[in-house]
């Protein structure tokens, strides 16, 4: 199997002063190509700096992030965000799209920075729109989209780049139960289609959708189980 995501012995620490704020304790943990993950475990119990990690968002204290065969745990900030925009796509809680841009222009905002000439930005953009169900609402606007339109708009725009793997953070966070189901089976069919798909979530109904739930503790991965996923409506 294809390993995307390589964590080797992953330590993280905050200062405060002279005094450590240990938050990563020593995390060991592959992720393959096509899985379904999802990461839990209480506050403090160190998953949104994980995930942080993963997204290449944050450093390492110590340890070693193989990230799709390359080493990210020595780049720079510079190396970071260009790795960062090449290899994963995020979704978010609250959907950070930009509030003046149609739905179409914020799918295709990533493929700005990679240079990829307008024609060919906005035909991307409106097929991924397509594949999510919003190909009707292209040219509408945040403000004029529902949250679970809204955030197909994200879904959209994380898959743009073609990815090595999809980044969800609490995706349904503020969704309604029967939208949340709707967005969850979007991501099923993302990971059918052959993606890689991370989901950091605080609900067991939503992480029962990921064929593996991994659950932290105090720092340190407490228990990594692979199931049965919940059947896709």
């Amino acid at each position: 199997m294809n390993t995307v995501i390589d964590l080797q012995d992953i330590h993280k620490s905050y200062y405060l002063g002279k005094q450590e704020l240990k938050v990563l304790k020593g995390i060991t943990l592959e992720i393959f190509k096509n899985e379904y993950v999802a990461l839990m475990g209480p506050s403090g119990s160190g998953k949104s700096t994980l995930m942080n990690i993963l997204g290449c968002l944050d450093s390492l204290t110590s340890g070693r992030y193989i990230l799709n065969g390359n080493d990210v745990s020595k780049m720079t900030d510079d190396s970071l965000a260009e790795i960062r925009n090449r290899e994963i796509g995020f979704v978010f809680q609250q959907f950070n799209l930009l509030p003046r841009l149609t739905a179409a222009e914020n799918v295709a905002l990533p493929l700005i920075y990679n240079g990829t000439p307008k024609k060919e930005r906005m035909e991307r953009a409106l097929e991924l729109l397509d594949h999510v169900g919003l190909g009707d609402r292209s040219q509408h606007k945040p403000n004029e989209l529902s949250g679970g339109q809204n955030q197909r708009v994200a879904i959209a725009r994380a898959l743009v780049n073609n990815p090595s793997i999809i980044l969800a953070d609490e995706p349904t966070g503020n969704l309604d139960s029967k939208t949340s189901v709707e967005i969850m089976d979007i991501f099923g069919k993302i990971q059918s289609e052959g993606n890689t798909v991370v989901l950091v979530t605080h609900e067991e109904d939503i992480a029962h959708f990921a064929h593996r739930i991994i659950r932290l503790r105090d720092g340190v991965i407490e228990t990594d189980l692979s199931r049965k996923p919940v059947l896709q409506s």
